[in-house]
């Protein structure tokens, strides 16, 4: 016993001395990113990200040339050459429209009633999932981050496909569209497995209903009563549409094409694209945007003295306030300036389901937060670049008027957005691209080996 405890002893002091060794060693020269002109986050010195690739199926607008000058300008986002504004606005009651869209996206075009219907009618008949599958794969040693559980989902799937590693635009196009059919319950069954074996809640599992839509299934399935208002569906569905897609440069969707490119089945593409989503920087931002309101919320007494959020606010900058980070979560974008298009339509839609719900007090905080936030963070950068507020800040204050929890608000991002990612997956495919290799410089040193005897210890 005494041996065994030795050897544990030895074992940890390597490994302390291992992360010693390699936080020093791994640290490069900032300065030789400049000497070889990196373009750190495949962007280059300005933030703008270098070109890797071509699409057709989104467009990011942010810029307009004035007297062969790029200048800011309003934000712009096109789906397969529509106007996301005029999509929505084509909406008028109809409770398809992220169904719409996803054909869109798929195939190049918008639907006629005919084709519409009889593509709800193909994702509702394989949105269900097997009994065996509900117990076996997502009952079993749920995720307290329901990510990771919808990646356990994905990949099991593979299993149940009896051609997984057929990559022809035919079968791919079939895993996509049950993919797309199937992502919503994963994700929420997954929720009600962590919330009854995690946090002793009432285990809850009910089945979708075909002729809902896929934001109505997926409040009947989330809420304990299954019910919901017209506003509260519509509302959660141009959310869906908003999340659905956003050009290939976006890291979840370029890692898309690049392990796509690989030729890797389907199941395997979409669980990075997943584990991409999952990091902070990416699909958790309104989680953080949240969490700094809480804080908000706590420590400025007068929710319409805006002077009074000034100093708070001046105090986050300054990082003497919530995280200490420095940042205002949900201001700034890498691609618009202006405005972002989905954060206009969907703070008209947050106003709508404030509005609804008694909550205008603090709707107008986030409304005075974003105004104030985009002069501060202008007069603190001196980089004459205008600054808006990104989807993100109003899209959580968004879901939990929805009573929808925080282990699902990148999983809701997911469901949306799988859309898209199934869109650059067939087109990435489609153009018989090389596999995705960018370059990476070596910057150390070539060594002599040593015989055990001439090396020294770590």
């Amino acid at each position: 016993m005494a041996g065994m405890m030795d050897l544990k002893e030895e074992l940890n002091e390597a490994l302390d001395r291992l992360v010693t060794y390699c936080m020093n060693s791994v640290q490069i020269d900032p300065d030789l990113y400049r000497e070889y002109d990196v373009k750190r986050g495949l962007r280059d010195k300005n933030g703008k990200g270098v070109l890797t690739g071509l699409t057709e199926i989104s467009d990011v607008v942010a810029t307009r040339m004035e007297d062969g000058v790029e200048v800011p300008d309003e934000g712009s986002l096109y789906f397969q050459g529509y106007n996301v504004m005029d999509l929505i606005k084509g909406r008028k009651g109809q409770r398809y429209k992220f169904e719409e869209i996803t054909y869109l996206l798929l195939f190049g075009s918008l639907p006629n009633e005919r084709q519409l219907t009889a593509f709800i009618n193909i994702l509702s008949d394989l949105q269900e999932l097997a009994g065996g599958f509900v117990r076996d794969v997502i009952m079993k040693a749920p995720s307290s981050n329901i990510m990771n559980s919808l990646q356990k989902s994905i990949i099991t799937l593979y299993s149940y496909d009896e051609r997984p590693e057929d990559t022809s635009m035919r079968n791919v196009l079939r895993q996509s569209l049950q993919l797309i059919a199937k992502m919503p319950l994963m994700s929420i069954y997954a929720y009600h497995a962590y919330n009854h074996f995690h946090m002793d809640a009432s285990l809850l599992i009910r089945n979708p209903r075909n002729e809902y839509s896929t934001a109505e299934n997926i409040l009947r399935v989330l809420r304990p009563e299954g019910t919901f208002s017209e506003l509260e569906a519509e509302v959660l569905d141009v959310a869906l549409v908003l999340h659905a897609e956003h050009g290939g440069g976006n890291n979840s969707t370029f890692t898309t094409h690049v392990v796509t490119s690989s030729g890797t089945d389907t199941y395997s593409a979409v669980a990075a694209a997943i584990a991409s989503l999952k990091g902070p920087k990416h699909g958790g931002a309104n989680l953080k945007v949240l969490e700094m309101f809480d804080e908000i919320k706590a420590n400025v007494k007068d929710w319409n003295d805006r002077e009074e959020i000034t100093d708070y606010l001046e105090k986050i900058l300054s990082k003497q306030a919530f995280d200490g980070s420095g940042l205002i979560y949900g201001m700034g974008h890498a691609v618009y300036t202006l405005s972002d298009p989905r954060e206009v339509v969907l703070k008209e839609y947050t106003r709508l389901l404030a509005e609804e719900k008694g909550r205008m007090d603090e709707f107008k905080l986030y409304e005075n937060v974003e105004a104030i936030s985009k002069k501060l963070i202008f007069s603190h950068r001196n980089s004459g670049k205008p600054v808006c507020a990104n989807v993100d800040f109003y899209s959580g204050f968004l879901y939990s008027m929805l009573g929808i929890p925080k282990e699902l608000f990148t999983p809701i991002f997911a469901i949306a957005r799988i859309s898209g990612w199934s869109a650059h997956r067939l087109e990435e495919l489609g153009n018989n691209s090389k596999i995705i290799r960018p370059a990476y410089k070596y910057v150390g040193h070539h060594r002599a080996y040593e015989t055990m005897e001439e090396r020294t210890k770590i």
